[in-house]
């Protein structure tokens, strides 16, 4: 879309400048520069338009909150590979898992949930 736009932009300045340049020829008329400078005006724009930048989002921040009901006992983590006691700070959301780093032995795995029975 820009590649068009600066292509246009390109043809109606030229033509623009033709035109100027055209109204003070032997046979020129005066109503070739105001149209002269009407076209190298509406070329300038496009080139404007043609090179401004889009606005780019950033993605939002989620946050989820878990309430779980009544007395929960959670069960103590421990690392695969040396058995160190692991705590929520060493679990991180990447790409949508939940992969452990452990301090101990900076062994770096992905949690999976085993079936309860």
């Amino acid at each position: 879309m820009k590649t068009i736009g600066y292509i246009l932009a390109s043809i109606l300045i030229f033509f623009g400048v033709l035109f100027i340049w055209g109204a003070f020829g032997a046979q020129g008329q005066p109503v070739w520069i105001v149209i002269g400078i009407i076209t190298v005006g509406i070329g300038l724009l496009l080139v404007y338009f043609a090179s401004k930048k889009p606005k780019v989002e950033a993605a939002p921040n989620i946050t989820l909150k878990v309430d779980l009901p009544g007395n929960v006992n959670l069960d103590t983590l421990k690392c695969r590979s040396c058995g160190g006691v692991l705590n929520a700070e060493n679990i991180k959301m990447v790409n949508g898992a939940p992969v452990v780093t452990c301090p101990y032995c900076s062994t770096v795995y992905q949690l999976t949930e085993e079936p309860k029975w």
